[in-house]
């Protein structure tokens, strides 16, 4: 069973704490109801900046040797990530060590100095975090895709930014951004794994003083699309590497764990409808996977592969089969519990680590408008049948949902014929 507590703070901050008993290690998680969804167009990529600034020194730790050499003294793990809705940072450490932890996250987030010596040192260090990304197709191509669906607004650009924004922030842009999107309205404060009295205590303390803040919400995501998207980025690679997407439904829809159950029956596993069809029958791939991503306002099912150069129609024609398949018969009954139990069998093993567990509930503290545990899941995934699977399936498999991403040497003559075949 999982449990948790939920407690406001006295400035209405929710701590959420969920113990976990037979475990040696504690977490502490701070969410920030920001990203790159809550930017402007000249603040894009400064929620990322943001986040890369709170480890280069406070009032108290002067620098980053002296703020990393006392979490690295913790003995645990310590990060942070950006994405486009939240903002995270987080420390894992031994049981009995959380309330240290605490005290350095609080003072981070409250006290960081935010140096103009430093922002201008760490422009070089993101631009070759950018330069990573853009290297690496596997994961570039998820950014084209969102810029395909999204088009030229917060929700389209990458979380990242742009390489003339990370050049042109000035310190107050960090201040202004902090200011507005970090304090008491946009905080979630989560401890998981072995909670002591002294650690409630301290974050009761530390972050009940944090200032409230004037924080600004997102545009929501407005999809207008009447036919099939296709965005290519042509980059000298020795395979193409593609993402092909359905609109969907955003968090907390009706359908958002049927749509999830789905991807993993498409692809999802070594036993999944692609991987076989795409991999295993056809040799046209290494890797091959579908996911479902749900935004507050918006969500996508995707399938993303790897084929050779002059293959990628045929990949495109081999996914869209398979997602035409899934739409017009029910999915046989030893295949949906065989989906049910990979979710489940996944989900368990996660949430085996106070980290995990820390993040399962960081995201819905964020996310959703109430906060359900793994065993509200559970129930939900067991009670879906066959006709469900079909009914979300055919509610996404539409043309005017569809939208295909490519990072590779495409030939126009190549060009024309996948946009041909690009339909439902």
């Amino acid at each position: 069973m999982f449990k948790h507590q939920k407690i406001l703070l006295s400035n209405k901050i929710p701590l959420i704490l969920a113990l976990m008993s037979g475990v040696k290690t504690a977490t502490a998680l701070v969410m920030v109801k920001t990203g790159s969804k809550y930017e402007k167009k000249e603040e894009s990529g400064l929620s990322h900046f943001l986040e890369h600034m709170f480890f280069k020194g406070t009032l108290k730790r002067p620098d980053t040797l002296s703020l990393s050499a006392e979490l690295d003294a913790l003995g645990g793990e310590y990060n942070a990530f950006t994405s486009k809705e939240y903002t995270g940072y987080y420390v894992k450490t031994a049981a009995g060590k959380l309330d240290c932890a605490l005290e350095i996250l609080g003072d981070m987030l409250n006290n960081s100095k935010f140096d103009a010596i430093e922002i201008e040192r760490e422009k070089g260090v993101i631009i070759e975090e950018l330069n990573m990304y853009e290297d690496n197709p596997m994961m570039h191509v998820e950014d084209v895709l969102e810029s395909c669906l999204y088009g030229d607004t917060p929700a389209g650009w990458d979380t990242i930014g742009t390489k003339k924004n990370i050049r042109a922030f000035k310190r107050a842009d960090f201040l202004r951004y902090f200011r507005r999107q970090y304090g008491a309205n946009s905080i979630a404060v989560i401890l998981s794994g072995s909670i002591r009295p002294a650690d409630k205590a301290a974050a009761l303390k530390i972050f009940g003083n944090f200032p409230l803040n004037a924080w600004r919400n997102k545009i929501a995501v407005k999809e207008k699309q009447e036919r099939p998207s296709l965005k290519i980025v042509n980059k000298k690679t020795d395979q193409i590497n593609l993402a092909l997407a359905l609109r969907t439904v955003p968090v907390g829809h009706v359908q958002e764990l049927a749509l999830k159950l789905l991807s993993v029956i498409l692809g999802g596993s070594m036993s999944s409808r692609l991987f076989i069809s795409l991999r295993e029958r056809s040799g046209l791939a290494y890797y091959v996977k579908t996911t479902a991503e749900f935004y507050t306002d918006s969500g996508y099912l995707s399938t993303q592969a790897g084929v050779p150069k002059g293959k990628a129609e045929e990949a495109v024609k081999i996914i869209l089969s398979e997602y035409r398949k899934i739409a017009s018969e029910d999915v046989p009954a030893a295949e949906l519990a065989r989906a049910k139990d990979i979710i489940s069998g996944r989900l368990l093993m996660q949430l085996e680590a106070s980290d995990e567990v820390a993040s399962w509930y960081g995201r819905q503290v964020v996310l959703r408008e109430r906060l359900s545990n793994p065993d509200e899941l559970e129930k939900k995934l067991r009670s879906l049948s066959a006709s469900d699977i079909r009914k979300a399936a055919m509610m996404v498999m539409k043309n005017k949902g569809l939208n295909l991403a490519i990072i590779g040497q495409i030939s126009s003559l190549e060009k024309k014929s996948i946009k041909a075949a690009l339909k439902l």
